[in-house]
Protein backbone atom coordinates (compact mmCIF):
# COMPACT_ATOMS: atom_id res chain seq x y z
CA UNK A 1 0.00 0.00 0.00
CA UNK A 2 1.15 3.41 -0.53
CA UNK A 3 2.47 5.58 2.18
CA UNK A 4 2.36 9.54 3.17
CA UNK A 5 4.69 10.50 5.40
CA UNK A 6 4.76 14.06 6.65
CA UNK A 7 7.07 16.05 8.44
CA UNK A 8 8.77 19.82 9.25
CA UNK A 9 6.11 21.01 11.51
CA UNK A 10 6.98 22.83 14.69
CA UNK A 11 6.51 26.14 16.71
CA UNK A 12 7.28 28.76 15.19
CA UNK A 13 7.29 32.69 15.77
CA UNK A 14 4.80 35.25 13.79
CA UNK A 15 6.45 36.39 10.56
CA UNK A 16 8.79 33.52 10.93
CA UNK A 17 8.97 30.39 7.93
CA UNK A 18 9.04 27.15 8.19
CA UNK A 19 9.50 24.37 5.44
CA UNK A 20 6.85 21.19 5.53
CA UNK A 21 7.81 17.78 3.37
CA UNK A 22 5.48 14.40 2.31
CA UNK A 23 7.19 11.76 0.87
CA UNK A 24 5.17 8.96 -0.80
CA UNK A 25 6.22 5.46 -0.96
CA UNK A 26 4.85 1.91 -1.76
CA UNK A 27 3.45 0.36 -5.15
CA UNK A 28 2.97 3.69 -6.62
CA UNK A 29 1.90 3.17 -10.81
CA UNK A 30 2.28 7.30 -10.95
CA UNK A 31 1.21 10.56 -9.29
CA UNK A 32 -0.94 13.33 -10.52
CA UNK A 33 -1.94 16.14 -8.04
CA UNK A 34 -0.55 16.62 -4.75
CA UNK A 35 -2.10 19.02 -2.13
CA UNK A 36 -1.92 20.40 1.09
CA UNK A 37 -4.93 20.70 3.52
CA UNK A 38 -5.00 22.04 6.69
CA UNK A 39 -7.34 22.23 9.87
CA UNK A 40 -7.60 23.95 12.89
CA UNK A 41 -9.25 23.21 16.14
CA UNK A 42 -12.60 23.14 15.80
CA UNK A 43 -12.56 24.01 12.26
CA UNK A 44 -13.36 21.72 9.29
CA UNK A 45 -10.62 20.59 7.25
CA UNK A 46 -9.95 23.26 4.26
CA UNK A 47 -7.39 23.53 0.91
CA UNK A 48 -4.04 25.21 0.86
CA UNK A 49 -2.38 24.65 -1.88
CA UNK A 50 -2.53 21.92 -4.76
CA UNK A 51 0.51 21.27 -7.65
CA UNK A 52 0.02 19.11 -10.65
CA UNK A 53 2.02 16.82 -11.66
CA UNK A 54 3.49 19.49 -14.20
CA UNK A 55 4.18 21.91 -11.92
CA UNK A 56 1.23 23.95 -12.09
CA UNK A 57 0.36 25.89 -8.20
CA UNK A 58 -2.02 27.26 -7.25
CA UNK A 59 -3.29 28.36 -3.50
CA UNK A 60 -6.27 29.44 -1.42
CA UNK A 61 -6.72 33.15 -1.20
CA UNK A 62 -5.38 33.19 2.64
CA UNK A 63 -2.15 32.04 1.90
CA UNK A 64 -1.68 33.40 -1.57
CA UNK A 65 1.79 35.13 -1.82
CA UNK A 66 2.80 33.44 1.50
CA UNK A 67 3.42 29.61 1.08
CA UNK A 68 4.96 28.11 -2.10
CA UNK A 69 3.97 24.36 -2.61
CA UNK A 70 6.65 22.55 -4.88
CA UNK A 71 7.28 18.58 -6.08
CA UNK A 72 10.57 16.55 -6.36
CA UNK A 73 8.93 13.61 -9.02
CA UNK A 74 11.87 11.85 -8.80
CA UNK A 75 11.90 11.38 -4.51
CA UNK A 76 8.23 11.58 -5.09
CA UNK A 77 7.90 14.62 -2.30
CA UNK A 78 5.81 16.96 -2.25
CA UNK A 79 6.92 20.78 -0.13
CA UNK A 80 5.05 23.42 1.56
CA UNK A 81 7.35 26.80 2.08
CA UNK A 82 5.83 28.87 4.22
CA UNK A 83 6.57 32.67 4.80
CA UNK A 84 5.44 35.76 6.57
CA UNK A 85 3.79 33.19 8.75
CA UNK A 86 0.35 34.20 11.18
CA UNK A 87 -1.30 33.02 14.21
CA UNK A 88 -4.02 32.40 11.84
CA UNK A 89 -1.68 29.56 9.95
CA UNK A 90 -1.75 27.53 13.26
CA UNK A 91 -3.53 24.04 12.41
CA UNK A 92 -2.42 20.58 11.46
CA UNK A 93 -1.26 20.26 7.67
CA UNK A 94 -2.42 17.26 6.01
CA UNK A 95 -0.69 15.74 2.40
CA UNK A 96 -2.97 14.69 -0.11
CA UNK A 97 -1.95 12.48 -2.98
CA UNK A 98 -3.65 11.47 -6.42
CA UNK A 99 -2.77 9.22 -8.69
CA UNK A 100 -2.75 5.51 -9.89
CA UNK A 101 -1.76 2.39 -7.88
CA UNK A 102 0.09 -0.42 -9.19
CA UNK A 103 0.37 -3.00 -10.64
CA UNK A 104 1.45 -1.57 -13.82
CA UNK A 105 -1.10 -3.97 -15.75
CA UNK A 106 -3.45 -3.29 -13.40
CA UNK A 107 -3.71 0.44 -12.35
CA UNK A 108 -6.55 1.32 -9.64
CA UNK A 109 -7.20 4.77 -8.54
CA UNK A 110 -5.19 6.81 -5.65
CA UNK A 111 -5.99 9.43 -3.65
CA UNK A 112 -4.45 9.30 0.11
CA UNK A 113 -3.90 11.35 3.22
CA UNK A 114 -0.37 11.87 5.23
CA UNK A 115 -0.75 11.40 9.26
CA UNK A 116 -0.68 15.50 10.01
CA UNK A 117 2.25 17.28 10.94
CA UNK A 118 1.39 20.38 13.49
CA UNK A 119 2.08 23.74 12.97
CA UNK A 120 1.68 26.12 15.48
CA UNK A 121 2.17 30.29 14.80
CA UNK A 122 2.60 32.47 18.28
CA UNK A 123 5.01 34.57 19.70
Amino acid sequence: QVQLVESGGGLVQPGGSLRLSCAASGNIFSIGAMAWYRQAQGNQREWVAVISSGGSASYADSVKGRFTISRDNAKNTVYLQMNSLKPEDTAVYYCNCKGLLGPSVAPAQMDIWGQGTPVTVSS
